[in-house]
């Protein structure tokens, strides 16, 4: 399936428009991370857990909008819009939301 944050696909032909197709998940950090993502805070540098943690939530929201998308009938997703907000008690939970619209394409 052909997904894109474009609304249209080049070369290709938006034959039907099936519907809004979304996937969301909900991660949460453990202390570990947030102590290392704590050291990095103070040391500087990138911390490779939370982005982990990020590509995870990510590819867990496009699967899940993939999914749903397939099960209407579609063969691509356009116009994709990814989301992340931080949620629970002092944002220590991470929410990523991976919305389009599921169309058919010739």
């Amino acid at each position: 399936m052909l997904i894109t944050t474009t609304n249209s696909i080049e070369g290709k032909k938006v034959v039907k428009y099936i519907g809004l197709v979304s996937g969301e998940t909900i991660i949460g950090a453990n202390i570990f991370k947030d102590l290392f993502a704590g050291i990095r805070d103070i040391v500087g540098g990138r911390s490779g857990s939370y982005e982990e943690v990020l590509r995870e939530g990510k590819n867990t929201a496009i699967n899940e909008m993939q999914q749903y998308a397939a099960a209407m009938g579609a063969n691509a997703i356009i116009g994709v819009d990814l989301d992340y907000e931080t949620v629970g008690s002092g944002g220590s939970m991470l929410m990523v939301a991976a919305t389009g619209t599921a169309v058919i394409i010739e």
